[in-house]
């Protein structure tokens, strides 16, 4: 049985608001647990009027307060928005409030625009080109030996692991001997290559003796194929607003919403969202199967933008169903 893991952006959807999002995120936590989901990830965006995210470390610390055995974690962090010191600390602050439960997914996207990156007040070109040896100087701290003390965070056990969409990530995860999870929820088209330069180039390391990979999947499931295909439109709409350069709040479904599209915006759907079951039990089970035996993965990392709040806490029971948890 694939472990099965929850991803969220603490959605807000048109007509509600942060708070009930945060609130929403934190009912999602408690059903994951329940349901025997392994981890539950919170993603840094900025600028996004949809996603509530943005200061992922505090929300992490909330969903685990909330929370007493599911891991919680940073899906993720990214470094070049902040300083490696910084991160160190809020994360062994969050180990040391829940200990041997956090998870710190590094990416090096900067998840924002050009603008919003001005805004973080950090120079993101040279950042990210110091993402590997950012990346091991908040590895360091926690190991007690970075070029300072890192109180909290020397000493902290928190299972750091490399994201990303592309080979650079791959090759990162493979060199360091790291835990690799591909975002293929919305970026899937370096998939193949990224899980063979992982896997063909990993080293053991102190962390890790194999290579271990989460691949991110988009689920939305319902009691039928026709209600999982209506309440799938929200984030289809939700990335066509964003490509076309009009991100907001996530919509209410729109039955029919894929097939109005011109055909260049069904097509941009389809690569991005390749990766993906929507259905019934049933339809989600054989698509969930098929996409484990193609990928081989360890673990998946299963997301939905839902607009109904019991529709998606339905969808993640109907998925863990689907998977045999």
């Amino acid at each position: 049985m694939t472990p099965l893991s929850i991803l969220d952006l603490s959605p807000v959807v048109q007509g509600s608001s942060v708070r009930q999002s945060f609130a929403n995120s934190v009912a999602l936590a408690q059903a994951g647990e329940r349901l025997g989901y392994r981890r539950i990830w919170l993603a840094e965006h900025h600028g996004m009027p949809g996603i509530a995210s943005a200061a992922t470390s505090v929300l992490i610390g909330h969903i685990a307060g909330a929370t007493s055995t599911i891991r919680v974690g940073a899906g993720g962090v990214m470094l070049p928005n902040h300083a490696p010191l910084l991160i160190a600390e809020q994360f062994g602050t969050l180990d040391a409030l829940y200990p041997g439960r956090i998870d710190l997914g590094l990416g090096r996207a900067p998840g924002s625009d050009q603008k919003v990156s001005q805004a973080i007040r950090r120079d993101l070109h040279a950042a990210s080109e110091r993402f590997p040896q950012d990346v091991q100087e908040v590895m360091a701290y926690f190991r007690d030996e970075g070029p300072v003390l890192a109180v909290p965070g020397g000493g902290a056990n928190v299972d750091v692991w490399i994201l990303g969409s592309s080979l650079f990530g791959a090759s990162l995860a493979a060199h360091l001997g790291l835990p690799y999870a591909f975002a293929s929820h919305f970026a899937p088209q370096a998939l193949s290559q990224a899980i063979e330069v992982y896997r063909g180039y990993f080293k053991p390391s102190a962390y890790l003796d194999k290579p271990y990979l989460m691949l991110g999947y988009n689920v939305i499931a319902a009691d039928t194929d026709e209600e999982a295909a209506v309440l799938a439109t929200s984030q289809q709409q939700a990335f066509v607003n964003l490509v076309t350069g009009q991100p907001g709040r996530l919509p209410p479904p729109i039955p029919g919403y894929r097939e109005s599209l011109p055909a260049e915006l069904q097509a941009h759907l389809a690569r991005t969202l390749s990766c993906s079951a929507v259905g019934s039990v049933d339809t989600v089970a054989r698509q969930m199967q098929a996409f484990v035996k193609e990928t081989g993965t360890d673990e998946l990392m299963v997301t939905g933008m839902i607009f109904d709040h019991a529709a998606r806490l339905r969808s993640y029971e109907i998925a863990a169903q689907a998977a045999g948890l």
